[in-house]
């Protein structure tokens, strides 16, 4: 079996799913992909790191080309060797579904897990996936509809996020936990899980966090950063946390986020936050014109309405953004229990906790009998 995706969020998720192929399916199940260390620690053997993969906007992309191609010809010839019985795809579209168009010609089925976000841009997609995916696992409660109206044979199985959340800790254990005060504010911030991500967002983001701290400065100011990138002290003033980001948001008052999957990790955890988004001006240009839905932070999209104020591009100015925190901050403000509420209306649509169980149930009844 060969697992592809691109992304540290990729790795967390796929592990999970090995993890639990691993209690149901014999031993000694054969499986390599492109992974991560949590994908190399579950036992599988690993063709590509994924930290060399991560890359976002239409022009960061352009520049790992050659690199990807390579890959890709890596990933072919294994599947065209028939050594795989099946590929499971996460995320990651525009190299997974040439992963996708390879197995279909090879005749291995392919499971999609976390399908490609068509109904924000890329519909012309949908005719490819329903030619070359056998199956899909969407986690968005409005997916599995869509996938299936055209063609797909889609299965919605819950956000993985929900298994992820299930043993959260306290407020007070999480700033303890971190070595925070329990009874002053804390205001976490989230500039992103890819390098160029934090070099856009690094800076504003804390300028908007001192400006919040200039205004109330008992403000305790902690940086989330994924396990796969670094930050350096000179560029972060603040404590910085790496690979604990639910701990990180249950400790916090209210969040500065990046648009993507840690709005919903924020939704499951409760957090009100602010989110903020930079790209290249170029990216940005082509995504006003293909991006076809009025919000870009997946909590608004689920909510099908603002529930957290959006700070995009231009519009990021850290003074404004300490603005919308502000309240926010305040534990009793009509502003942060209105966030709350929508939160919740969030959590409630993301499904039931068991995504990892259900797609590696999939997996063994598109394997067969012989697993």
């Amino acid at each position: 079996m060969l697992f592809v995706f691109g992304e540290a969020s990729g790795d967390l998720h796929a592990a999970k799913v090995v993890e639990a192929l691993r209690r149901h399916a014999p031993p000694g199940l054969p499986l390599v992909g492109v992974g991560g260390d949590l994908m190399r620690s579950a036992g599988v053997t690993l063709i590509e790191h994924v930290e060399r993969l991560a890359v976002m906007g239409f022009v960061e992309v352009l520049q790992h080309v050659p690199k990807h191609w390579r890959l890709l010809r890596t990933v072919r010839a294994r599947i065209e060797s028939g050594s795989v019985a099946l590929v499971v795809l996460l995320d990651y579209p525009g190299f997974n579904l040439k992963v996708a168009e390879a197995a279909h010609r090879a005749g291995v089925p392919v499971l999609y897990y976390i399908t490609p976000q068509v109904w924000a841009w890329g519909a012309g997609r949908l005719p490819t996936i329903a030619r070359v995916v056998t199956k899909a696992a969407s986690i968005l409660p409005f997916e599995e509809a869509l996938l299936r109206s055209h063609g797909v044979p889609a299965t919605f199985v819950g956000h993985p996020l929900l298994d992820r959340a299930q043993a959260l800790p306290t407020q007070a254990e999480a700033r303890a936990q971190l070595g925070l005060r329990e009874h002053a504010p804390v205001l976490a911030v989230f500039p992103g899980s890819r390098r160029a991500e934090i070099g856009r967002h690094l800076a504003p983001f804390v300028e908007a966090a001192r400006e919040v701290q200039r205004r109330r400065p008992e403000v305790q100011v902690v940086v989330s950063a994924a396990p796969t990138v670094r930050i350096s002290a000179g560029g972060c003033p603040f404590p910085l946390v790496q690979g604990a980001s639910f701990v990180v948001q249950r400790a916090a008052t209210a969040g500065l986020l990046k648009s993507g999957t840690n709005t919903l990790e924020a939704a499951v955890a409760g957090l009100p936050h602010v989110i903020g988004y930079r790209t290249s001006p170029i990216t940005y240009a082509i995504a006003r014109r293909v991006v076809k839905i009025p919000h870009i932070g997946l909590v608004n999209v689920v909510a099908g309405r603002e529930v957290s104020r959006e700070f995009v591009q231009d519009a990021f100015v850290p003074s404004a953004v300490a603005d919308a925190l502000m309240p926010l901050l305040d534990v009793h403000s009509p502003v942060r229990e209105h966030a709350e509420h929508g939160l919740a209306e969030v959590r409630s649509k993301l499904g039931t906790p068991g995504a990892s169980e259900r797609v590696a149930r999939l997996i063994l009844d598109m394997l067969g009998p012989a697993t």
